[in-house]
């Protein structure tokens, strides 16, 4: 069990948080302070906190399509990895999954980060699919987990 507080952002200093987390962790996908109001338009944009301190943001995309697959992004700081943090973040992004009806779940991490794919690995999630956006040079990972597994609450 860890001291994990998950907020939701709201107000530009959340959203400033939330950006340097996200930054931090995928800097090749540098986010503006314009881009994060953009997505938090469309997204359930979260930051994890341990007492005040800042150690990780998420990002919950809604169902999309027949499958109704949600996906779930859970960033920690590389400063405060290996203390379950991460497990505490995924287990909340997924519930809320849940929640919005998901019948699959997708992740994607930057094919560079290592520990992040081995993350998403140990919870059951398999590669679906490798690319390269138009006009980048960075690989990303796309992953899936199916079905929705139960979490405790």
């Amino acid at each position: 069990m860890t001291d994990l507080r998950v907020e939701r952002v709201a107000g530009d200093a959340a959203l400033e948080e939330w950006r340097h987390v996200h930054n931090v962790v995928v800097p090749p996908a540098a986010l503006s302070l314009g881009e994060v109001r953009e997505r938090a338009g469309r997204y359930r944009l979260e930051n994890a906190y341990v007492g005040d301190v800042l150690v990780g943001c998420s990002t919950v995309r809604p169902p999309q399509g027949e499958d109704a697959v949600v996906t779930v992004i859970a960033r920690v700081l590389p400063g405060f990895r290996r203390r379950g943090y991460g497990s505490a973040l995924y287990d909340h992004v997924l519930a809320h999954a849940r929640v919005l009806g998901a019948r699959a779940v997708e992740t994607c991490v930057l094919a560079a980060n290592e520990d992040g794919l081995r993350f998403a690995r140990a919870r059951g999630f398999a590669e679906v699919e490798r690319y390269v956006l138009d006009g980048e040079t960075v690989e990303w990972v796309d992953l899936r987990l199916m079905p929705v597994p139960v979490v405790a609450a």
